[in-house]
């Protein structure tokens, strides 16, 4: 039992876990010292001159473990050995979580309200939902390992320094999770212009999951298909359609908006 313990421990630990990369990305996480440091992780074919000695000495100060690597070996820690530039460091972020484990451990005390993302490949745009999530009214983010772009210097950029702190949710495919929400009778909400209920008058008294889908193509059929409640925004003078980003951030404040003239 304690071995079982030690391992579920660890398990979640490293499900805090976000690797940055990039070596100015790293210096400026370093600096910060109200994030809390995991590792630096140097290629071992970098000169140690310049940014590399700034960025062990702030390591050191903070006696932060430093690891070196070879080259291929940091690339698969980066996931992106194009653009690491030989530098990557772990960053402990107390909200990440798995997805499965919160569905888990969620208690019926208030109506939870998490954002899902599907297919969004646009770090721009995942990094300002992500920024639009943690100010408004969302519990969590929904954020499959498979199908969307990664969480790298882009999206942290783009979020404004906020994914650190966002409650970020991953899990390995969206459909997966929503079906088993879906078992425990949760509503699933998908925009769909066609949809004749409003987002703004939809107001669950119960946990609810808002989708967004990709930039291109909208909400996947195979996540449509999971869907309960279809909800539209009015368009008005010819225009189609919102940037995710942006309806994204209706969401986050739709709780706000409920019951006004918005519908």
């Amino acid at each position: 039992m304690p071995q079982t313990e030690s391992y579920e421990s660890k398990k979640a630990f490293f499900r805090q876990m976000l690797t940055i990369y990039g070596r100015n990305t790293v210096k400026e996480a370093l600096g910060d010292h109200s994030l809390q440091c995991y590792a630096l992780h140097l290629a071992d074919s970098n000169r140690p001159d310049g940014i590399i000695k700034e960025l062990e000495h702030l390591a050191q100060q903070r006696n932060i473990s430093i690891k070196y690597h070879s080259r291929s070996e940091l690339s698969r820690i980066s996931r992106n050995g194009k653009q690491d530039q030989g530098v990557a460091a772990d960053i402990v972020c107390p909200a990440f979580n798995s997805a499965d484990s919160y569905l888990a451990d969620l208690q019926d005390n208030r109506p939870v309200r998490l954002l899902a993302l599907d297919g969004i490949t646009n770090p721009q745009n995942i990094g300002m939902i992500i920024r639009s999530a943690a100010a408004g009214e969302i519990d969590g983010i929904v954020y499959p390992e498979r199908g969307c772009a990664s969480l790298g210097p882009l999206v942290l950029k783009a979020s404004a320094g906020t994914l650190y702190k966002a409650p970020i949710l991953r899990c390995d495919g969206l459909s997966s999770f929503l079906e088993a929400w879906r078992a425990k009778d949760y509503p699933v909400a998908i925009l769909a212009a066609d949809a004749e209920q409003s987002l703004f008058s939809f107001q669950p008294e119960q946990h609810c999951i808002y989708v967004l889908g990709s930039e291109t193509d909208g909400v996947s059929k195979q996540v449509q298909a999971l869907g309960t409640h279809p909800l539209s925004i009015a368009m008005h003078n010819g225009v189609e359609s919102l940037n995710v980003a942006v309806t994204a951030s209706l969401i986050a404040f739709a709780g706000q908006l409920g019951g006004q003239t918005l519908q």
